[in-house]
């Protein structure tokens, strides 16, 4: 691609935990105009994943919503945001501790944020309660 020109991909999805996988394919098919390492691409997969099935389970509680991906590549720079109008984080410094869950089962880890932060050069969580949540993520590539 060439140094500077910047390309975009939107992508708007129903919030489902079978489109999870989804994401991360058109996400990684998007990426691949950057010709990253197998581990640059697999940890960007991790980091949508991740934020995709926060959306899905946290966001939205596992009903109806709509999951919104906004992608973009400006030179060796990608760009992900991953937003939804869900019941929102009320506390997001709370909510990126490393072990944090508010999943009662047992069944989540409360690592989903830490993992989006090892796996990318930048994490950004913008939330409130009733508002949804915004999750902005970037990574240089070949850097």
């Amino acid at each position: 691609m060439e140094e500077g020109r910047r390309e975009e991909m939107r992508l708007e999805m129903e919030s489902r935990s079978e489109n999870e996988e989804f994401a991360r394919v058109v996400v990684a098919v998007f990426l691949s105009r950057l010709d990253p390492t197998l581990e640059e691409m697999d940890d960007v997969k991790t980091a949508v994943s991740e934020a995709v099935t926060n959306a899905v389970l946290h966001g939205y509680g596992g009903g109806k919503g709509t999951i919104f991906i906004k992608a973009a590549v400006e030179g060796k720079d990608f760009s992900v945001e991953i937003r939804d109008q869900g019941v929102g984080i009320r506390d997001v410094e709370k909510a990126m501790e490393p072990m944090y869950t508010t999943d009662l089962t047992g069944e989540r880890s409360g690592m989903g944020f830490s993992f989006m932060e090892a796996f990318m050069d930048q994490v950004e969580v913008i939330s409130s309660p009733g508002q949804g949540t915004v999750v902005r993520m970037k990574k240089r590539i070949g850097a």
